[in-house]
């Protein structure tokens, strides 16, 4: 088991992408804390099953986008588990519309959900990983933080600031040997996804170069070799998982 011993958040880890990391972590030995929002019997459905496999998990509701509870919540996890040694930021919320009609509140929804939620996490447990001199944090982006999509303004901006703060914090961290990196999926299956029509979902498969969808999955395996010391020289980096999409 690669991380046998570690201690993983994986926020918005009840469902999609956020699953299936924590169900890879906790098969690879790590105790797994599984945040979510609002859906706890999502939340303690993956604690179960990583349980039943053999390992540790825990469910711990907070808002990512609420600075005050996140913090709280954080600092308790902390005084319980005195340390947290691998961060997945996968909380994420899409509100979709065009530039012209997109309004302020719908913007600031998803700037703090996606961009400030990933920042006040980081902020939080920063500090005993700096003791410990060690750590992983990575910040779930997207293909399209990369080259962005119509009527996603705010979605591609939170997701390309992901970008910018991953490189900061990984610049500022690495002298205490804590590692900085991104994933970017691409079209992946999705509860988000599965809301598209059969002819958006032919649109956006013509520009996958392996003309296939993704899975959360593959996701998973790539959370999970940034969050081990088989990347252990890697930090800074974006890692884009998307069958070509983005090339």
């Amino acid at each position: 088991m690669i991380l046998q011993n570690e201690i993983a958040l994986v926020t918005g880890g009840s469902r999609g992408i956020g699953r299936a990391c924590a169900l890879a972590l906790g098969r690879e030995g790590a105790e797994v804390i599984v945040n979510y929002n609002s859906n706890a019997a999502k939340a303690e459905e993956v604690c179960h099953e990583i349980v039943k496999a053999g390992g540790k998990a825990t469910a711990v509701a907070f808002d990512v986008g609420n600075v005050e509870a996140t913090q709280t919540a954080i600092e308790a996890l902390l005084k319980e588990k005195k340390r947290i040694s691998v961060v997945v930021n996968n909380a994420g919320i899409a509100k979709d519309g065009l530039l012209m009609r997109y309004s302020s509140e719908d913007w600031d929804a998803v700037m703090n959900t996606n961009l400030r939620g990933a920042f006040i996490v980081s902020q939080a447990v920063v500090r005993p990983m700096m003791k410990e001199r060690k750590g992983s944090i990575i910040h779930m982006s997207s293909v399209v933080g990369l080259i962005g999509n119509p009527g996603q303004a705010a979605y591609c901006a939170a997701k390309a600031g992901l970008l910018g703060l991953m490189k900061s914090m990984a610049r500022e961290l690495a002298g205490r040997n804590i590692r900085v990196n991104a994933i970017a999926p691409g079209f992946i299956e999705t509860d988000m996804t599965a809301t598209l029509t059969p002819e958006q979902k032919e649109m956006m498969l013509k520009q996958v170069p392996l003309g296939r969808t993704g899975t959360a999955e593959e996701i998973a395996d790539a959370v999970l070799f940034l969050a081990s010391d088989r990347s252990r020289y890697i930090t800074g980096q974006v890692i884009s998982v998307d069958g070509g999409m983005s090339m």
